[in-house]
């Protein structure tokens, strides 16, 4: 999947800005660029962190996150867009009536980020439900255990309850659902795409130490394989090709526990 990237065809990222360069926008621009793909973002929020934790964040207001992705629409030919982190519900209402407004259907891949690696709610019940609202246009929905939870109100924890997550989900209007088994304890971690007329698991043996920015990646390359002209199936299993053979090459931080995926370091 790895190519030039070629402004013929771009992908759109709406997310947070991550300071440190390992998760947010910039973890989609380097996914959107090793991928082949020009990349193309609105920012949603900025945070000032690095692996150690975050220090500060301040919100975009909806206004200039409309204005944003107005501008990139209306210039570049975006092929595929994905979400990240949203922000407050005034974002989110923008976003869905801007994207559902263009006259051609650009394929959504929504990485609901909605909860921490740590554990901590990053949205309340209003932004949650302004989430929903965005999930039932979107063409592939990632969360991890935790935010699928969050989503449907489901206790997830194994590959059966994933399962019925996927499936609660798929009923709230998206076509595709993609469970990160990431937070399961075991040897290997199972990651479930589930639409409605097929269902697929991936199996690969769990990676040693924490990794910093693997949601943003997977969504962000599965995006990438969609504006590509992939099916759906095909880009998802090239996307957790992708961020595996990111994490063999990634790097530990000076300071955080945690390893930077290497998008762009040599194998």
């Amino acid at each position: 999947m790895t190519r030039p990237p070629s402004l013929e065809t771009a992908a759109l990222t709406i997310a947070g800005s991550d300071s440190c360069g390992g998760a947010g926008i910039q973890a989609d621009l380097k996914t959107f660029a090793a991928c082949g793909v020009f990349g193309a973002s609105v920012v949603t929020a900025i945070t000032a962190q690095n692996t150690e934790g975050v220090r500060a964040a301040e919100l975009t207001e909806p206004n200039l996150v409309t204005a944003q992705l107005e501008m990139v629409l209306r210039d570049l030919p975006v092929a595929a867009v994905k979400t990240g982190m949203l922000g407050a519900p005034g974002s989110i209402d923008a976003i869905r009536r801007v994207l559902g407004a263009q006259e051609r259907a650009i394929p959504l891949v929504m990485d609901p980020v909605m909860v921490a690696t740590s554990g901590a709610a990053l949205a309340d019940s209003e932004t949650i439900q302004s989430m929903q609202a965005l999930l039932a246009a979107a063409s592939l929905v990632t969360p991890n255990l935790d935010e699928a939870c969050a989503l449907t109100g489901r206790e997830v924890r194994d590959a059966g309850d994933m399962a019925k997550a996927a499936e609660a989900l798929l009923e709230q209007g998206c076509a595709a659902v993609l469970i990160k088994g990431g937070h399961l304890h075991g040897p290997e971690v199972t990651d479930l795409l589930v639409t409605r007329d097929a269902r697929r698991a991936w199996r690969h043996p769990r990676q040693p130490g924490q990794y910093h920015g693997t949601g943003c990646t997977l969504s962000a390359a599965v995006t990438a394989g969609l504006a590509l002209g992939m099916d759906m199936e095909t880009s998802v299993e090239a996307a957790i090709a992708f961020v595996q053979a990111a994490m063999q090459r990634g790097r530990a931080a000076r300071r955080g526990p945690l390893v930077l995926l290497g998008h762009n370091l040599p194998g």
